[in-house]
């Protein structure tokens, strides 16, 4: 990842961030943020800082050139983590880390799908092959998610694997049974922090989480969730 020189923005508008994708090669996943960037790249030979200089030179060259500016763009040299793809679930960690990136920020609008955010390969992770880049290898996060098939029914499940994963998860740390989501009243303080946490870390919408965790409806929800955060809890 990097980040704008003093935080200022690398990119002015949609026709800077369409120059920036258009100077990605082969990457898995990505997310451009006002005023930097993440992207998980594949390196099948040692060139990673050969491409990251001409990669952010050159679009630092046309940036300034498009907005008639001078001097650096980035705040140096660029941060790197090495992501070892080879079995230990990382790759799918950071790639759910990337995706998840404008929503952690408060990028996108309350009950608004993930889908929705535009300089993302979220978006294009829910598209027919034919109609994704060449470059972006989603095939190797599908596989991660345990879904073989690159189809519309397994790019359905890619959305809901993430939610489903953390509703098991939290219904394991509290010892409580999927029955339990149904016989506990819809404003259960277990549930609302659930539902937190979905908000937070996946790409479900408040209708979506509401029916699944037998809360009510979106707007009874929306305001359980509003209260919580304004208690501070």
């Amino acid at each position: 990842m990097n980040r704008g020189d003093r935080r200022e923005l690398i990119f002015m508008d949609d026709a800077d961030r369409q120059r920036f994708v258009d100077t990605l090669g082969e990457v898995c996943a990505y997310v451009l943020m006002p005023n930097h960037f993440h992207v998980v790249v594949e390196t099948p030979q040692p060139n990673l800082v050969a491409g990251m200089k001409w990669l952010l030179g050159t679009y630092t060259r046309r940036f300034n050139r498009r907005h008639k500016l001078f001097g650096h763009l980035f705040s140096g040299r660029y941060k790197s983590l090495i992501v070892d793809g080879s079995g230990n679930g990382y790759l799918k960690s950071v790639g759910d880390y990337v995706h998840l990136n404008p929503a952690r920020a408060k990028l996108v609008v309350a009950d608004a799908p993930l889908k929705n955010v535009t300089w993302s390969s979220w978006p294009a992770y829910l598209l027919a092959h034919s109609k994704r880049p060449a470059w972006l290898r989603a095939d190797r996060l599908l596989g991660w998610w345990g879904i073989p098939e690159d189809s519309p029914v397994g790019r359905q499940r890619l959305e809901r694997s993430l939610a489903e994963f953390i509703i098991a998860e939290e219904l394991k740390l509290g010892r409580r049974q999927e029955a339990d989501l149904k016989t506990r009243p819809k404003g259960d303080s277990v549930k609302v922090a659930l539902a937190a946490r979905l908000r937070a870390e996946t790409t479900m919408t408040a209708r979506w989480i509401a029916e699944r965790l037998a809360m009510g409806t979106r707007g009874y929800l929306n305001h359980l969730l509003y209260r919580r955060r304004k208690l501070g809890e």
